[in-house]
């Protein structure tokens, strides 16, 4: 098998009935046409065929759910997009991984200086996204306070990045640390999309403050999730190589709790699988052993189906209505990656999202989708 079939994605829980997900890719087909040349070649290369478009989805379901019209912070969403892909192009490129979404890295396909360049262009695109939402009607004062919003995600996201790397480069295996680099990473991200689309949507400070406690409790279950993918034999839900962690060296949550809860045996195997002295492919393999065995996989599920059910309580802060349905609906498509309905994770966002979906008829959707892969 190659590293590109390795690694295909398959979004089909979070794509299946999800309708705000078709309009945002309609939007980036239209934005970045087939059959472009130079930069723009590189930047559709990485935006399409899209992958799960969460951030879009989650910035269009919180407008919606403050009261405020979708249709018009659109642009806002493909910025929440842009602003992803750019920073996924760079990671590639720190991490050296030459896959991404099944297919070649756009800087294993069109080289390091060209994917750098395309990153930057999907950043300053993000801004210029955003202040057309004014032509759409919203309000300038919104634009400008959303646009300080994702300027402080996107600062807390080169924080975490910089922190991951200390924290690799130290072998450092604690939860704390781990944690705060997520909120500053991953979360980072999922909040801005949150409290942009609640800015531009007009939301007042109590929800805005519900969409952003929402955020960051499934950004901190979303991450742990991607982090086991390479650990239950899903790797067909990664968008990266299933080695890309072990290769750099990364000691991701449950290989941090396996380390922290084993005996000195234990420790130095988990420290050996990581040290690069060892193919990855078989480190992988042996580290894998020892999280299954340790129950470091069954923690940190447990960990993220607490912050699963966080998130969606946070929603109580908000209307009920579609929007804030989607929301619940969206914490079990987005968890959905990890095989088996029974998982802890997915049981307590689904027996959340029942509890605090509100009455729409959307309310019950996400309890029918754990077990499928959002890829």
């Amino acid at each position: 098998m190659t590293e590109i079939e390795a690694s295909r994605t398959a979004p089909e829980a979070f794509e299946a009935g999800f309708r705000l997900r078709d309009v945002v890719v309609r939007e980036l087909d239209a934005r970045w046409p087939a059959g472009a040349g130079g930069l723009d070649e590189v930047c559709r290369h990485s935006l399409l065929p899209a992958g799960k478009l969460f951030r879009p989805c989650l910035l269009l379901a919180s407008t919606q759910a403050v009261g405020g019209d979708p249709t018009s912070v659109l642009p806002a969403a493909v910025a929440a997009e842009s602003g992803h892909v750019g920073s996924l192009i760079h990671d590639d490129i720190i991490d050296a991984d030459a896959v991404r979404r099944g297919r070649p890295a756009a800087h294993h396909k069109y080289g390091v200086d060209e994917a750098i360049v395309a990153g930057d262009l999907l950043f300053f695109s993000l801004f210029e996204c955003l202040a057309e939402c004014h032509e759409r009607g919203v309000p300038a004062d919104r634009v400008v306070t959303a646009v300080t919003a994702i300027s402080r995600a996107g600062m807390d996201l080169c924080r975490g990045q910089s922190l991951e790397a200390r924290l690799t480069g130290r072998r450092v295996f604690e939860v704390g640390p781990y944690l705060e680099m997520v909120r500053l990473k991953t979360a980072a991200l999922f909040r801005a999309a949150c409290e942009v689309g609640g800015i531009l949507g007009g939301g007042g400070p109590a929800a805005l403050a519900s969409l952003v406690s929402y955020a960051n409790h499934l950004g901190v279950a979303f991450q742990v999730h991607d982090d086991l993918l390479a650990y239950t034999g899903d790797a067909q839900s990664a968008g990266k190589a299933p080695t890309s962690d072990v290769r750099n060296g990364r000691p991701v949550l449950p290989v941090i709790l396996a380390h922290r809860d084993g005996g000195g045996s234990r420790r130095r195997r988990i420290e050996d699988c990581l040290a690069g002295r060892t193919d990855p492919v078989e480190a992988l393999a042996a580290l894998t052993m020892i999280l299954r065995t340790s129950g470091a996989i069954d923690a940190s599920l447990a960990l993220a189906g607490r912050h699963a059910h966080a998130a969606v309580a946070a929603l109580d802060g908000l209307p009920h209505g579609e929007g804030r349905d989607l929301l619940a609906e969206f914490v079990t498509r987005a968890l959905a990656a990890i095989p088996g309905a029974e998982t802890r994770a997915g049981t307590a966002a689904s027996t959340a999202a029942e509890q605090g979906a509100g009455t729409g008829p959307k309310a019950g959707a996400a309890t029918n989708t754990a077990g499928n892969r959002p890829g």
